[in-house]
């Protein structure tokens, strides 16, 4: 409750399946609100709408929706001000409060955010997109009410209590790093700490060209001899760019344990997934969207300590750059189409030898430019690797960054900047 405010109101809560929830629409275009509430209602949806805000307060008064989905733009009593009544009677778990916006109104969905929405969706809607947002409120509220039957009965139920807060608490986590990536829409999911496999050494640096991201990058350990890493590039700018990149960094994540993508899951235990499975399964998650328009290409690896096997797939990415300890490169390149609009991929393989490094980049290394408007390229980057190649790696890694920054000048920063690496390290 927010402070000065009174005690909000309780609404029921019915711990009853999703499909037979009710939605509330509030949105004065007859026409899109009738196009919504035919879709929910062939899901199993029980719908109410309303055309502006004092019909909407009527609705929630008389009805106890489940779900609010409300149109930023209304006529008199804008959607934020309705948003701002909702919240000074229902809490953010007692009635989910879904947006409507433009795709460029990202002000808007910042301002939404603050004055307590659960979430957004963007116009023209993709109904798929609306569906999948509103099941997640509703399980998150769901789980709210499990959670407060639990708490009357704590005596005799004390153990599926506990179970539950865990559950709501993971939910929660969840669900609020998403809004406010998607509210602030900057920076990028970076390791926070390096993993401790074998002889493995890591170093990488991130650099946004703006508050929004479109790049990820990411090094995390399997199991005590396997890591896997990976740069991404989303392409475009600003939000859709950014929120493309959150979603691929939500999929390559092993919070999920063995639902992951990265795991290979069978009878004999879990291993990780072969590095060509793992883009294919990108590529069938973010599948192209014309309305969109929308890819990303990534470098992804897995490195076994052991074995000092390197098993790659570059899906329409610049290739890494391996160096050895004498300070020669090489290029690890592929030839697969991005995520989004490839169909197959092709893995490689290669054995890493004591003292070898691997460089993964995006190209805004390489495609950054002079005065002259002139790129790095890679030949360039090949070069200033091998240079620094006697250095200590992270030293490697802002001598790199200081390389481009010479090169560049005072030309201002066109992309983001992403870098990882991996090195071998030579046993005594």
């Amino acid at each position: 409750m927010r402070e000065g405010e009174s005690a909000v109101t309780v609404l029921p809560m019915r711990p009853e399946p999703a499909c037979e929830a009710s939605i509330l629409i509030v949105d004065d275009d007859e026409a899109g609100r009738e196009a919504l509430r035919r879709h929910l209602k062939h899901k199993g949806f029980s719908t109410l709408i309303a055309g502006d805000a004092p019909s909407a307060m009527e609705s929630v008064s008389a009805h106890h929706p489940d779900l609010v989905l409300l149109d930023v733009m209304m006529p008199q009593i804008s959607g934020m001000d309705l948003l701002t009544q909702l919240r000074e009677q229902y809490d953010e778990t007692q009635l989910p409060v879904i947006m409507t916006t433009a795709l460029n109104q990202s002000h808007e969905i910042v301002e939404a955010m603050r004055l307590g929405a659960n979430d957004y969706v963007t116009k023209p809607l993709d109904f798929a997109v609306v569906l999948a947002r509103i099941q997640t409120q509703l399980k998150l509220k769901q789980t709210v009410a499990q959670v407060l039957a639990l708490e009357r009965d704590l005596s005799q139920r004390n153990d599926e209590l506990q179970q539950a807060n865990r559950e709501l608490s993971e939910a929660t986590d969840r669900t609020r790093q998403e809004l406010e990536a998607a509210a602030k829409v900057q920076g990028a999911f970076l390791p926070t700490a390096p993993p401790v496999v074998g002889s493995l050494k890591f170093a990488w640096a991130f650099r946004p060209c703006a508050e929004l991201a479109g790049d990820a990058l990411n090094v995390f350990a399997f199991d005590a001899q396997n890591v896997g890493l990976y740069v991404l590039d989303a392409s475009g700018h600003g939000v859709p760019a950014a929120l493309l990149a959150i979603s691929a960094t939500r999929l390559l994540s092993l919070s999920d344990g063995s639902d992951s993508i990265l795991i290979d899951a069978c009878p004999q235990g879990s291993r990780p997934a072969d590095p060509a499975q793992v883009a294919e399964h990108l590529n069938r998650k973010l599948a192209w969207n014309p309305a969109a328009a929308q890819f990303l290409t990534i470098f992804y690896a897995v490195l076994n300590a052991t074995t000092q096997e390197f098993t790659y797939v570059s899906a329409g990415h610049p290739g890494a750059i391996r160096v050895d300890d004498k300070g020669n490169s090489q290029l690890l390149e592929g030839t697969d189409l991005p995520i989004g609009i490839g169909e197959s991929y092709q893995q490689h393989s290669i054995r890493l030898e004591p003292g070898d490094r691997v460089y993964l980049y995006s190209d805004g290394i390489t495609e950054a430019m002079n005065a002259d408007r002139a790129q790095l390229g890679v030949e360039r980057l090949q070069k200033i690797i091998e240079e620094k190649s006697d250095l200590p790696l992270q030293e490697s890694i802002d001598g790199i960054l200081r390389q481009v920054e010479a090169w560049t000048g005072d030309s201002p920063a066109r992309d983001d900047i992403s870098i990882l690496a991996v090195e071998l390290l030579a046993t005594a």
